[in-house]
C-alpha cells in the first residue's frame, strides 16, 4: 500500500511569522522570498510595453499563513518603485494587496487602475 508521511512533517496551519528577504531573479522572471536562504514564495512577472506585469504569486505550503505573501508583495513593489517601473497587477493577490496599501496604487498606470480600486 501507500506509505503516509509522518505527522511531524505536516505544515502548521499558521506558524510563527517568518522574516524573508526579497530578491529579483531576472533569469527566472520572478521575485523570490527567501527565509534563511530557503525559497518561501515567488511572484512571477512578465515585461510588457515597458511595464512589469505581475502574473502569479505563490507561497510554499510550509510558509503559508506566516506573513510571507505580504513581505513578498512589499519587497517586489518597493524594488519596482525604486527602478521607476509601472506595475500591472494581473495576479489577484497582488491587486488585492495594493488595494489594501493604496500608497502603491500610483505604480499602476491610470488605464489599469481599475484593478486596484475598491
Amino acid at each position: 500500500g501507500r506509505s503516509l508521511a509522518p505527522v511531524t512533517t505536516m505544515p502548521p496551519v499558521s506558524g510563527e511569522p517568518v522574516r524573508v528577504a526579497v530578491r529579483d531573479n531576472m533569469l527566472e522572471a520572478r521575485y523570490e522570498a527567501l527565509a534563511d536562504g530557503e525559497l518561501a514564495g515567488i511572484a512571477r512577472y512578465e515585461l510588457r510595453d515597458g511595464a512589469v506585469v505581475l502574473t502569479h504569486t505563490v507561497v510554499l505550503p510550509e510558509f503559508e499563513g506566516r506573513g510571507v505573501g505580504g513581505q513578498l508583495a512589499r519587497g517586489a513593489l518597493d524594488d519596482l518603485r525604486d527602478h521607476g517601473r509601472r506595475v500591472i497587477p494581473e495576479c489577484p493577490y497582488m491587486a488585492a494587496w495594493i488595494r489594501r496599501h493604496p500608497e502603491y496604487a500610483e505604480l499602476v498606470p491610470e488605464d489599469e487602475r481599475y484593478r486596484v480600486e475598491r
